[in-house]
């Protein structure tokens, strides 16, 4: 798919630090596995959601395998400002990726938050908050071997239990150049416990660069507020997009448009069935009746979802031009 897109790249890719200096609030697609793909990228974007990030790719597998890069990464001229979001522990391996992606996008994070079993026991993800001089050289190596000085190199992180912790990694960051940090306001043990906005807060007014607030946003609202009680720069959401796309563009809930909308980018996008029914339900979760999920939620066919959407809601027919 990097083939596909070669020709396109020099005239599309943008500064994302351009964003952070606008004076608004920068409102941000997280990275989420399996979902933040291209299709639903261009959605969103559709809705006022100004940066985008790509699920988590393992670095190693990325710089070793031309089959990871072609599944793990797609995009187009459209697909901008994107950061590709990399797990990875070893300096030069995350140098070879960036390398690699960089003239497709607009710059790298790397993971410092996932806090799944098999991440940390490969020395990914949220132990790398654990080990702040290596996060520091992988940030440093990335800028010093990357010449483009628009390339961004980010970070996501959660928090320690001692929250000097946290701000002595961020400040370990900042000296190496890292563009902002993306805070999640828990520690790693934690998952349905309620966000600790007034760490992002404490975090925010320690640093010079900007400050990303993450988790439990699930509505505009809920960002502006989040904004309000963290002074963070931007406002990373995931779930609450799942839910509603057009979340940043002030809707409530799901607007029949923006279902419309998905139906038309991942048809043309050629969505993978799984993935099209699973944004679909997910969507439609506040809008539907339990006896409607019973129903829609069991559809095993693209067509028996059009069919259903269509008969439903006057929906499903793809647009033809």
């Amino acid at each position: 798919m990097i083939d596909d897109i070669r020709e396109t790249k020099e005239c599309q890719l943008k500064d994302p630090m351009d964003l952070f200096h606008s004076g608004q609030v920068v409102k941000i697609c997280a990275p989420m596995v399996r979902y933040s793909k291209l299709a639903f990228r261009t959605l969103v974007r559709k809705y006022s959601c100004d940066l985008c990030y790509t699920p988590m790719i393992v670095a190693a597998d990325f710089v070793r395998s031309a089959k990871a890069r072609d599944s793990e990464f797609t995009t187009n001229k459209g697909d901008h400002p994107l950061i590709v979001q990399f797990a990875a522990k070893e300096a030069q391996i995350l140098c070879d990726a960036a390398r690699i992606i960089c003239p497709f996008a607009d710059g790298i994070d790397l993971n410092c938050g996932c806090p799944q079993r098999w991440a940390m026991s490969e020395g990914y993800g949220a132990c790398l908050i654990n080990k702040p001089e290596l996060v520091k050289d992988m940030v440093r190596h990335v800028r010093s071997q990357i010449d483009n000085p628009k390339f961004s190199v980010s970070i996501k992180i959660r928090i320690h239990e001692d929250l000097k912790r946290t701000v002595d990694l961020c400040q370990k960051a900042e000296a190496a150049g890292v563009s902002w940090i993306t805070v999640h306001g828990r520690s790693t043990e934690e998952r349905h416990q309620p966000v600790h906005y007034d760490a992002i807060k404490i975090i925010k007014q320690s640093m010079s660069i900007p400050i990303v607030a993450n988790g439990d946003i699930k509505s505009l609202k809920d960002a502006e507020n989040v904004h309000h009680l963290t002074e963070a720069d931007g406002i990373m959401v995931a779930r609450g997009l799942l839910a509603n796309p057009a979340m940043f563009a002030g809707y409530e809930e799901t607007p029949f448009q923006c279902i419309q909308d998905w139906v038309d980018i991942a048809l043309e996008h050629g969505t993978p069935f799984t993935c099209f029914h699973h944004h679909l339900m997910y969507m439609m979760e506040r809008i539907t009746s339990k006896q409607e999920k019973k129903v829609f939620n069991v559809l095993s066919s693209t067509s028996a979802v059009l069919d259903y959407l269509n008969d439903h809601y006057g929906l499903g027919e793809m647009k033809v031009c």
